[in-house]
């Protein structure tokens, strides 16, 4: 059972989730830094990213999420799990990502999965949803070159207005993807096919750079 409990939206414009991080130093919080990294933007109670860190102890883990408490509380989870491959940060990811990425090491972020986010349904409240042109900037910055972006959510407006930024970004490549390409499902996903409703699902590479000479 959850042991805290949060609201289930918060607005990320409000000053309280304006505060800038500091970078985050994956000399500190893993054991092997030099391990590949999986970026997870969204990651709410942390469940996926902590049995994703159970079944590939070869990679690094890093979550991202806006409400506090839930970042207290996974974290505490994975110390008492004794998984020294996965942590989590708490960040507003639609406006600090880039700061947050900054001193990542060139190369080591390799996948990057942003699953099931806030719609936002409302048009007034389109501003407050987390993937923007400037998170998909930082996110091409510091991928790796044919590094993964794997997207999916089950609001149909919302995977065309995600799909819709990163091609217009140009920094990637796309394929279409029926099914999870990662090894195991986070529990919306699971809900959400338990109820036969459809999911839209992208999967992105970090094209190469062309060469400036």
């Amino acid at each position: 059972m959850p042991r805290v409990r949060v609201h289930q939206h918060v607005n990320p414009l409000a000053p309280y989730f304006r505060q800038a991080p500091k970078p985050v130093d994956i000399n500190s919080i893993f054991v092997a830094p030099e391990r590949p990294v999986l970026l997870d933007i969204g990651s709410a109670r942390g469940r996926f990213l902590y049995r994703m860190a159970e079944m590939q102890p070869d990679w690094n883990f890093l979550g991202v999420e806006i409400r506090e408490p839930l970042v207290i509380e996974a974290n505490e989870i994975a110390n008492e799990k004794n998984l020294d491959n996965v942590h989590y940060v708490f960040c507003n990811a639609m406006i600090w990502l880039d700061r947050l990425l900054a001193e990542l090491a060139k190369g080591v972020l390799q996948v990057v999965t942003i699953q099931f986010p806030d719609p936002w349904f409302k048009k007034k409240h389109a501003k407050r949803r987390m993937v923007n042109v400037e998170m998909i900037d930082s996110i091409a910055q510091h991928l790796a070159p044919n590094g993964r972006v794997f997207v999916q959510t089950d609001i149909e407006f919302l995977a065309e207005e995600i799909f819709g930024l990163f091609r217009a970004d140009g920094r990637f490549s796309e394929t279409s993807t029926v099914e999870n390409p990662m090894p195991l499902k986070t529990e919306r996903e699971q809900a959400v096919e338990s109820k036969l409703l459809p999911v839209y699902r992208k999967l992105f590479f970090r094209t190469l750079d062309a060469d400036p000479n």
